[in-house]
């Protein structure tokens, strides 16, 4: 059966499209699907293109596939069962057949960001969060609508009550019970919203919006061109600029004024080409800066820019940036892969962003990513864009500035995490600094060109839009207005902690939303990593709560007070040992309870997860209260809470006063129909703010807190004695940080054994482990750290009373070398301490005893300086040029100040270990030299006798040799004795040769002297012929 659709509806939906403003609709109902069909044909008839695309969102399953040939065997199944009606199945799918629908699941959100839709479809709510809700609907373009497809609901208020996704990560073993504030809010704050309108499954319109009974007709306010006001400025400034090169052709991809005024802002400093030139960009999320960003830059290549590097906190925040470099390329006539190469990351993190242009056009050009940490890298930079700067830290963001072209945005309300900081700290620093005169110091900004943008005109709707503004008051986005400077800062000691009663924060009263916009604020501005889905971890975890820091009050002025310091405090811990234990072996941890399960992997302890411990998330101060002591004061007030000083802790019963839950944003009795069911803000609500004497506190063993490391900070929770057990080896991607844990121990903990002497009670074991471990990581993981913040961390003890160094010292100190240094290094470093070595000798010593001296050990008093150096050389064994740059000292005075280290070391050591060095010392044994008992004179004589004694025994032989030779028998002698017989007498003649022998060698020499002779006188008689 046909039925009349509201005129309101459609009065709503005509209004949207005049204005360019988005309306929303939310439907309740299990028929709820059919009736898109009906709104998207409302649409169409109103918008002047017939067919307005779809974005459907859904957690992980639609009702009818959006695949074709799976839809229609689908649709087989369910008319075969007589399950839907035929009207309304053809028109369905007709609707996905011929519209343009987008299916997208809710967890691959994020690749629409940068897309324009005419309609936006959320279904399953229950998996919903403040930046979904954010991210999908601020994808519609002006004249379009959202729908908000609710099923399975008797009743709004059941809405409350209903049980999101997001609540298992809210829930500990301790905690399980979640909250729905949220969502009660999201309710009363839909009434309030002039463009959205609630209706069942038959489009009849429900009490709750009761506003829509007024709406009429709006007229068009266009020209004869059918362009609005806004439309024709930039038209005119198009037409203006067509013929300049390049801005003219880049000005052409602008969508509105605001945006054609940016670029060429950007591009005038461009032309500029001044060094130390700030130009800053500053708006609201959908106002198109990344476009003119993209587009700038693109001008800035066809400029002649070499090296340009872009940083933001991910790659995938530039996705929009680079496609609009590439679309201002394709404007100035650049072709890809002809002119210049877009590259791709292979790193699995980046999830395969663009992370470099590389142009070749004219020259050498190139487009790199680099991450906000990498300054190091800007060496050659020419310009440098900084994209989403408030989500950076302000020190990273400094340490980027530099002697060359910046362009910085930021975005000062959204929903990818904002921080104010940005703009109310550095923005108002450069802006100083830019009149003061150049002083040419390293490092300084004085004297740099400052210039800031704003764009204040959205791209995808008119200015205005009342979707944006309930929008941004549900999650607090725009709250930069709502923080009043305090009316006077009082003291310190003045000022009390009271405790926000969360049910009362969020029950969207008129009085709670100033002060929750205040709260927001605050945070935002003290911060510069927030997002939309803090906010309802704020209102639904049952583990969270709130407290604010105020001067004092005067309660005959009925208005809010202003808020100093908000602590945001999430209870953990009372784990048993058997889920530890299941931990411990799964290798993961659960949502939550971040100290508990931490302490339990870094020191394999099952008993600690059991204590009970509060974490505290975040100490916000107002920005014009910094450094008064507001947040000192608030983290003293709340230690002395939970140790019981000020509210007395429960003996009997641990149960303190909490929030009461479920929630009940109505007080009807009866049941009554939906379209009889009226919703209105609660009025039995306990006070907002309740001090801290009214309320017991829970009974507590310690205060943690993490953050990521930075001296400042470190420096604020050391002064508040909370001491570190855990610092991350692997800094953030983005920030650099390192992440850092801290505790302090209660003085309540009457369950646990402790030294009552010792101020970190049962942490002080596992805090001497944590420092070794500290100490030895500094060479590798923590190299690169600075050394006034390792100082800090390790906090060593360098001032002692004087020791008697003969052996009779404390337990703790040295009393022996054994194993430690051999007797050889005693002896170099005592050579290095009367300046007979260089340091070189004695560089692996300094480890050693700078462990030794870190670890309290070697009680000898140094000066802070003194100690740097040590743990510079010793721990993160650094080069000296590196130790120079951070210290700003000579190396000359480095040296000199380490000497006297090394002395001081040295004359304890040898006073301790003395006497055990000198006996274990090996030494080798040196020759004796005596004289001789006989004189050299002596000596001579005695020898010349001997040799002369020798002689003449070789001699007298000699003679006797010769005389006998004679009678030798020879070889022939002798075989003449072998065969003659031996007579009687015993006297046999032979025959000797000898005489001949010598006779024939005499002759031979004759004959040789006659040859000789007469060869010599025939020369002479040859010569003398020749001459004649």
């Amino acid at each position: 059966m046909r039925k009349k659709v509201d005129e309101r509806i459609r009065t709503l939906i005509e209004n949207g499209v005049k204005l360019k403003h988005r309306s929303m609709f939310v439907i309740i109902g299990d028929k709820s699907r059919d009736q898109i069909v009906n709104l998207h044909h409302m649409l169409s008839k109103a918008v002047i293109k017939s067919n307005p695309s779809v974005l459907w969102c859904y957690k992980d399953k639609l009702d009818i596939s959006s695949h074709k040939q799976k839809r229609s065997k689908q649709l087989k199944r369910l008319r075969e069962r007589g399950q839907l009606d035929p009207e309304k199945l053809d028109a369905f799918s007709r609707l996905l057949d011929v519209g343009n629908v987008t299916h997208c699941l809710y967890k691959d959100s994020e690749r629409i960001l940068g897309n324009t839709f005419g309609m936006c479809i959320l279904q399953d709510f229950e998996a919903l969060t403040p930046n979904l809700l954010a991210r999908t609907i601020e994808t519609v373009e002006g004249g379009g609508m959202i729908v908000l497809v609710l099923r399975s609901l008797t009743s709004l208020t059941s809405l409350c009550t209903m049980v999101m996704d997001v609540h298992d990560r809210f829930r500990t073993e301790s905690h399980s019970e979640a909250a729905g504030r949220f969502n009660e809010r999201f309710l009363l704050s839909i009434a309030s919203c002039k463009a959205c309108v609630v209706m069942d499954d038959e489009l009849n319109i429900l009490p709750l919006s009761s506003h829509i009974r007024s709406i009429t007709k709006v007229p068009a306010k266009k020209d004869s061109e059918g362009l609005s006001e806004a439309e024709r400025d930039l038209k005119s400034l198009k037409d203006e600029l067509s013929n300049d090169f390049p801005v003219g052709p880049l000005i052409k991809k602008c969508c509105t004024l605001d945006q054609g005024k940016a670029v060429i802002s950007f591009f005038d400093a461009i032309l500029d080409k001044a060094l130390r030139s700030i130009v800053a960009l500053i708006a609201s999320r959908g106002r198109g800066k990344s476009a003119a960003l993209g587009l700038a830059v693109a001008g800035a290549v066809a400029a002649g820019y070499s090296n340009i590097y872009i940083t933001a906190p991910s790659p995938d925040n530039l996705k929009t940036f680079f496609e609009f470099v590439c679309k201002g390329f394709d404007a100035l006539e650049y072709k890809e892969h002809l002119d210049y190469d877009v590259v791709i990351s292979a790193n699995p993190d980046f999830k395969k962003a663009i992370v470099r242009i590389n142009i070749f056009k004219q020259h050498r050009q190139t487009i790199q990513y680099i991450q906000p940490h990498e300054h190091e890298k800007l060496s050659q930079v020419e310009l440098l864009v900084i994209d989403e700067a408030a989500a950076i830290p302000l020190p990273v963001v400094k340490s980027l500035l530099g002697p060359y072209l910046v362009f910085l945005s930021s975005t000062v309300s959204g929903y990818e995490g904002t921080g104010r900081s940005l703009s109310l700290k550095l923005l108002q620093q450069l802006d100083e600094q830019s009149r003061a005169p150049a002083t040419g110091l390293e490092g300084s900004l004085s004297g740099c060109l400052f210039k800031k943008i704003e764009l204040n005109e959205s791209i995808r709707y008119a200015s205005g839009d009342p979707i944006e503004s309930w929008l941004n008051g549900l999650l607090c986005l725009d709250v930069a207005t709502c923080l009043p400077n305090p009316a006077r800062h009082p003291l310190p000691s003045e000022c009390d902690l009271y405790y926000v009663n969360r049910d009362t924060l969020f029950s969207y009263h008129k009085d709670s939303e100033l002060f929750l916009q205040r709260m927001m604020a605050l945070c935002v501005s003290s911060h510069y990593k927030n997002s939309p889905n803090d906010l309802q971890l704020l209102a639904d975890a049952p583990a969270h709560h709130l407290f604010v820091l105020l001067g004092p009050v005067d309660e005959s002025q009925n208005k809010i007070p202003d808020i100093l310091c908000v602590v945001q405090v999430c209870l953990e811990g009372k784990i048993s040992q058997s889920s530890a234990l299941e931990s411990l072996k799964a290798g993961h941890s659960p949502y939550g309870d971040q100290i508990p399960w931490k302490f339990c992997e870094q020191f394999r302890d099952v008993v600690f997860p059991s204590l009970s411990g509060a974490r505290i998330v975040r100490i916000a101060v107002h920005p014009n209260a910094m450094r008064m002591g507001y947040g000192s004061a608030a983290v003293e007030l709340l230690t002395r809470y939970f140790e019981g000083q000020i509210a007395p802790i429960s003996e009997t019963d641990n149960k303190v006063d909490v929030e009461h839950s479920p929630i009940r944003v109505t007080e009807a009795a009866e049941k009554v129909s939906m379209l009889e069911e009226q919703v209105k803000p609660r009025t039995n609500l306990p006070p907002l703010l309740v001090p801290l004497r009214d309320r017991r506190p829970q009974r507590l063993d310690y205060i943690g807190v993490s953050f990521g490391l930075t001296l400042d900070l470190f420096r604020f929770w050391r002064k508040h004695n909370f001491a570190p057990f855990y610092v991350s080896q692997i800094p953030s991607a983005v920030t650099g940080e390192h992440t850092c844990m801290l505790l302090k121990p209660l003085s309540n903990d009457d369950d646990i054994e402790v030294n009552k002497s010792d101020e970190l009670g049962f942490f002080t074991p596992f805090y001497k482990d944590f420092r070794i471990r500290f100490s030895k990581l500094l060479s590798d993981k923590f190299k690169k750290m600075d050394y006034k913040l390792a100082m800090s961390v390790l906090n060593p003890k360098i001032n002692f009373p004087e020791v008697d160094s003969s052996g009779n010292s404390p337990d703790g100190f040295l009393k022996t070398l054994d194993g430690i240094l051999s007797p050889y290094d005693m002896e170099r470093l005592r050579a290095y301490t009367r300046n007979l070595t260089d340091f070189n000798l004695v560089y692996d010593i300094c480890k050693t005893l700078a462990h030794l001296y870190f670890e309290e050990k070697l009680p000898v008093s140094l000066s802070h300086v003194q100690a740097s150096i040590l743990l510079c050389l010793g721990l993160q064994e650094s080069e000296f040029s590196s130790i120079e740059r951070q210290m700003k000292l000579e190396r000359v005075q480095i040296h000199s100040l380490f000497l006297k280290v090394a002395k001081n070391l040295y004359e304890y050591l040898n006073g301790v270990a003395g006497k055990e060095i000198e006996s274990a010392l090996p030494r080798l044994k040196e020759r004796e030299l005596e004289p001789h008992s006989v004189s050299v004179d002596d000596d001579l004589n005695e020898g010349a006798k001997q040799v002369e004694e020798q002689m003449m025994k070789e001699k007298i032989k000699g003679l006797m040799d010769s005389e006998l030779e004679q009678y030798v028998i020879g070889d022939e002698e002798g075989e003449a004795l072998q065969h003659s017989k031996i007579p009687s007498s015993g006297v046999i003649s032979v025959k000797s040769t000898k005489l001949e022998n010598q006779n024939g060698f005499g002759k031979s020499i004759k004959k040789r002297g006659s040859d000789t002779h007469s060869s010599s006188s025939s020369k002479s008689k040859s010569s003398k012929k020749k001459r004649a």
